[in-house]
Order: C-alpha cells, then structure tokens, then sequence
C-alpha cells in the first residue's frame, strides 16, 4: 500500500495496467453490478442541478425510471447509487448507434450544457474507493471477464492505471495527491 496522507493506495495502481476498450466491453460497467452507480452525498446536488439537462440524451425508460423511483436512490449496502433500468443499466445511460453503453450525464457536459462530469466513482473506474476509520483505501478492481480487454489494451500499451486516471484521480484528490503518486510510482520502477 502506497500512503498518501490519510488515503491509501493500493500497489496495484501504480502496478497494472489498464486502458478502457468500449469497442470490446461496449460500456458494461454501466450495466454490471448489485446497484447503480455509488453517488457521493455532495454529487446528490450536482445530479438535481443537471437533471433537466441530461433528460434529452435518455431513453423513455430512463425517463419512467427516474420519475417512479427518483433521480437517485439509498441502498442499504452501497448507501446512495443512481437507479436502474430492467436490463441492470443505470438509469442515466444510453446505447449508442454501436450498442455501446455511453453516460447521458457525460454527453451532457461533453456538448457543453452541463459543468459536472459524471458521478467520480464511475469516472475513476475500475478503482473503488472505501471510506474507513481515518481516511479512506484506493483500490484496484476490475472486473475479470468485463475488462479483460481493457487489462490487455493497457499492457500493449504499457499504461499503468494511475496513468489512465489522472483526470479523475485529480478530480477526486487534487494535484498534489497525484503528484505524489506519481512520484511514488516512477520510484517504484527504479527499485529492483
């Protein structure tokens, strides 16, 4: 484990490596799971900011989904996670003409209508994040079948997954975070 003031970072970040493949996966990581995506308490906000927004870029499920169940919802083991539709998918997400899995909320911001990305626990897949005691552990999981392609793509292309995540990593934890990591990561690669 890697210990950057109260957060701790497993070996695995700096380790493996990982590029997303969606022409392989075709996005599903927004469909796998026992729950939607995890939301963290401030992003409950963001998603009633940018609700009306997103709406256009949404199935008419979504849409049914969203009005019956709400925007978001509380799980009694994952705490708040979007809702789903009846095929798994969250409920924010949509097909694109390849029958890839693509985030409405991300296409929102991507044409400039909303300023929010996307929840950060779907950003910085497939890290988890668990909150514990004095801080919180930063782990690596990705799905075995599901990312099979993206673990290959990113040892073809020798990206590690810090590498891959910086954006969110950064987004999450700020510069200084992911300097240190980087920093603890090229020392890594000079040790024996």
């Amino acid at each position: 484990m890697i210990a950057i003031d109260d957060i701790l970072v497993s070996d695995e970040i700096v380790e493996k490596h990982f590029v997303c493949d969606l022409e392989r996966c075709k996005g599903g990581c927004c469909v796998e799971g026992d729950a939607g995506a995890p939301l963290e308490n401030q992003e409950l906000k963001e998603l009633n900011a940018v609700y009306d927004a997103v709406l256009p870029y949404l199935s008419n499920e979504s849409h049914i989904i969203l009005k019956t169940e709400g925007k978001y919802m509380y799980d009694k083991e994952f705490g708040w996670v979007t809702p789903t539709l009846s095929n798994g998918m969250c409920a924010y997400g949509h097909l694109d003409k390849n029958g890839i899995v693509k985030c409405g909320i991300e296409q929102a911001y991507n044409d400039g209508k909303i300023k929010w990305k996307k929840p950060i626990s779907c950003h910085l897949f497939p890290v988890r994040i668990k909150k514990i005691k004095n801080g919180e552990l930063v782990n690596y999981e990705p799905r075995e079948e599901l990312c099979k392609a993206a673990c290959n793509l990113g040892e073809k292309l020798k990206i590690p997954v810090y590498q891959f995540l910086k954006e969110p990593l950064i987004r999450k934890y700020g510069n200084r975070f992911y300097e240190a990591l980087a920093a603890t990561a090229q020392h890594l690669e000079t040790q024996p």
